[in-house]
């Protein structure tokens, strides 16, 4: 994966997101060519990525916005305009009405909820899908596997035996975090197994998230074959719903030393950003971000923890070695900052949300969209 261009730390308040224009273009180009060779629909998980200020560029590729809650679906279709496809593990009468004028398409997660809600969402002229459950696990992180046996997600194939299934249109299926081609196959493989009788007649088949379709290593003709044998053979109109591969590789945040406190292990650096609260997939996941000209622990002469600046006792980003002492005031550059980050961040502790900015390295232009303060902070308590 190539890193979002090198904007110069110091032309951005910190701590700082900065999407790289170029690089989100690029990513669009290969989503775009993708849609016209397999004839699928693509659309922007709002889980993953929700950075509205660039939804003029994303919606003049994409078909539409997948979202999960009545606040998702309002902004897909107040900021894009286009298609939105709603699914939420249940709706309430409340969050079903609200959500409602907004969907396109709606996939309820359970038989009960699709009878409960289905007529209405008809009456509205809304299509209707249902969550599968494939029965197939490809994702090894427990957090992250929605295809667990215990998992609440979707309706298991013997749940359908004997079932009328009047209305629906589509079936929905999500398996896969972070992944290629391959697991994708498989998936389908699943699918068609369990699922394959009730896929002629039907309208739509959304493949779901976790399609690193921007990756230069994804197998993008192997996506199209399969994509155009599931068209052909179902005669159904086929989604893939990335976040993440729409956002890969395009963002960054920028961040401050604020002191270097020497501990009985290593100096920890603490920073004006913070893992729980700026980039949580840090502890959640866990993963070790890339930091721009650092390397691992020991690589380079000069090691230090890396720390954020709320209370929490874990709230630490890592180990990393530098080629020179980390100072007060120095900026450093965490790569690909742009999914789940902003989506997921909190103001924890009081602790200000980092400045959303743009970068455009083909007019080496800096813009900063949003920043935030005390009315955000204050603005969500009472």
């Amino acid at each position: 994966m190539t890193p979002a261009a090198a904007v110069d730390p110091d032309a951005v308040p910190s701590p700082a997101y900065v999407l790289d224009l170029a690089a989100l273009d690029r990513n669009l180009a290969i989503l775009d060519e993708l849609q016209r060779r397999a004839g699928c629909r693509i659309l922007l998980a709002l889980k993953g990525f929700a950075m509205w200020a660039v939804f003029d560029r994303i919606g003049a590729v994409v078909a539409g916005a997948a979202a999960s809650s009545p606040n998702e679906a309002a902004l897909a279709r107040t900021k894009m305009g286009k298609e939105v496809h709603v699914y939420a593990p249940a709706f309430s009468d409340r969050s079903f009405e609200a959500a409602l004028p907004h969907c396109d398409h709606v996939v309820f997660n359970s038989l009960a909820q699709f009878e409960r809600f289905g007529p209405r969402a008809r009456a509205a002229g809304v299509s209707c899908g249902l969550r599968i459950h494939p029965g197939h696990r490809e994702v090894t992180i427990p957090l992250y596997d929605p295809c667990s046996p215990g998992s609440r997600f979707g309706v298991r194939a013997g749940q359908l035996d004997g079932v009328a299934l009047d209305g629906l249109d589509g079936l929905h299926v999500h398996g896969l975090c972070e992944m290629g081609f391959e697991p994708l196959a498989r998936m389908f493989t699943a699918v068609e197994r369990a699922f394959g009788r009730h896929l002629p007649g039907l309208a739509w088949l959304n493949l779901g998230g976790g399609h690193h379709l921007t990756r230069p290593d994804y197998d993008r003709n192997g996506l199209a074959g399969l994509v155009q044998r599931i068209r052909d053979r179902y005669g159904v109109t086929v989604y893939l719903e990335p976040g993440e591969a729409i956002a890969l590789g395009t963002g960054t945040l920028v961040a401050t030393v604020l002191d270097v406190v020497p501990t009985d292990e290593l100096p920890v650096a603490i920073l004006d950003t913070s893992a729980t609260a700026h980039m949580p997939d840090v502890l959640e996941m866990p993963y070790r971000p890339v930091v721009r000209g650092a390397a691992e622990p020991g690589a380079l002469p000069h090691t230090y923890r890396l720390g954020g600046q709320t209370c929490l006792a874990g709230d630490v980003i890592g180990d990393y070695s530098f080629p020179r002492p980390l100072a007060v005031g120095d900026r450093l550059v965490f790569e690909d900052m742009a999914h789940y980050t902003m989506v997921k961040n909190t103001t924890f502790n009081g602790v200000d949300l980092p400045a959303i900015c743009t970068y455009d390295p083909r007019t080496d232009t800096t813009r900063v969209v949003r920043s935030f303060g005390f009315d955000d902070y204050a603005g969500r308590l009472s």
